[in-house]
């Protein structure tokens, strides 16, 4: 109830917000930074791209392969703490690869950020659907994706530029040790609520959630969503030094302003949403026109990045930061309406399961395609297609938003009223 009032009021957002926000910064700052170390890292280790894509996904292996693990945790257990416990082990972890010597020990410590990172965006919808209404998820989700697009825009320019001047290895233990300041302020600023009232629907099993129609759906949704996303963050880099030629300061100059742009219109996208609905817009149909109207902008632009000629290919870059600023706050609002508070982590879980394995999939088949082809035209054309499948996942395959009838014949009574 703290948070629906202070934003109705127009007051601060509360810091448990804020702090989510940071922490999937330094995430997704975390997991991208092997990508933005590629050109250097190919030369040291000596490694195909097919190689390569394979070692900077590999943390894929372990998110995707214990994220419904993570989910059941999150919603059997203190939301807060578990988010603490797995921003621990990833910061450690990130740390522990600029220690590391050799391609396997790399792997490992890339598997080992794959099993902290797990329980994040479980954590994050059961966070939000405890303590937000609908008419105010929007900005609440934009603002975890705001730190999701940062922590690439970030770690792309900063890394880029520093890695460049010191290397690799000293910017990955600087990352890993300095991110562990957040926990402090967590464990004192982390929300009270984190149990549903309507208790009774945490003990449906996964399997209930893998009978959802709509589950599928948004899962599916989702990894043609992560597809784009992933691609650029693992190939963008290696893309513009080795095909366009670019220094490591240009690449991390123009590969950090789509993070950017993605940053600054997601939380003014999701606000606008919320507003459509305060004033008595359907649900459903602001969501899913937000997703529909995203995924053809993204497709456009992947296509645009493919094209000879310097200048279209940027503003094809841009095109697809605008259109994921529509797609990337409704990826969980749709998660969370369709849930509710007490399967939120299930749910979230299990649909972030599905759709990162497009992050197992983008590295070593565009490794694959480049090494087959000589060049990436094909890659960005696969992409573009796997987008626009997305946008008809979400727009005609899911159902009204409105929250699943776990227990049949019962009625689960929201944790936050939906009222305005």
């Amino acid at each position: 109830m703290e948070m629906q009032s202070e934003l109705q009021t127009g007051k601060a957002l509360p810091l448990w917000l804020v702090l989510l926000t940071v922490s999937i910064l330094i995430n997704y700052i975390d997991r991208g930074n092997l990508a933005v170390a590629a050109p250097l890292l190919k030369g040291e280790l000596h490694v195909t791209n097919t190689q390569l894509g394979v070692l900077v996904t590999a943390f894929f292996w372990t998110y995707t392969a214990v994220l419904a693990v993570s989910g059941w945790i999150v919603d059997s257990f203190n939301v807060n703490w578990v988010l603490a416990a797995g921003f621990a082990v990833w910061s450690l972890a990130t740390a522990a690869t600029g220690l590391v010597q050799g391609f396997a020990l790399l792997l490992v410590c890339r598997m080992l950020l794959g099993l902290g990172e797990s329980v994040a965006f479980p954590s994050y919808s059961k966070m939000i659907a405890l303590n937000v209404p609908q008419q105010h998820r929007g900005i609440a989700n934009a603002m975890i994706i705001s730190g999701m697009s940062l922590g690439p825009a970030i770690g792309t320019y900063a890394c880029g530029i520093s890695m460049a001047h010191y290397g690799w290895r000293p910017i990955f233990i600087v990352i890993g040790l300095a991110s562990l300041i957040w926990l402090p302020p967590w464990m004192f600023f982390m929300p009270k609520r984190t149990t549903a009232r309507a208790g009774r629907a945490s003990g449906e099993s996964t399997l209930r959630v893998l009978r959802e129609r709509n589950f599928w759906a948004t899962a599916v949704g989702q990894f043609c969503c992560n597809y784009p996303f992933y691609f650029l963050i693992v190939w963008l880099p290696l893309y513009l030094v080795h095909e366009r030629h670019f220094t490591m300061q240009k690449m991390a100059e123009e590969a950090s302003l789509y993070y950017i742009v993605y940053a600054a219109l997601a939380p003014l996208v999701g606000w606008a949403s919320d507003d459509f609905i305060r004033h008595g817009a359907d649900v459903t149909f602001v969501r899913k026109a937000g997703m529909g109207l995203g995924h053809v902008l993204v497709a456009g632009g992947v296509l645009g990045c493919s094209a000879g000629d310097a200048r279209i290919s940027f503003a094809g870059l841009m095109l697809m930061a605008v259109g994921s600023a529509f797609v990337g706050p409704n990826i969980y609002v749709f998660a969370q309406t369709l849930a509710g508070p007490s399967m939120a982590g299930k749910w979230a879980g299990l649909q972030t399961c599905v759709g990162n394995v497009a992050g197992v999939v983008v590295g070593p088949l565009t490794g694959w395609i480049a090494d087959r082809s000589g060049h990436f035209d094909t890659a960005f054309s696969v992409c573009a297609a796997v987008e626009i499948f997305g946008g008809i996942c979400w727009v005609l395959l899911v159902g009204q938003l409105k929250e699943t009838e776990w227990l049949r014949g019962q009625e689960l009574r929201p944790a936050v009223s939906e009222a305005t």
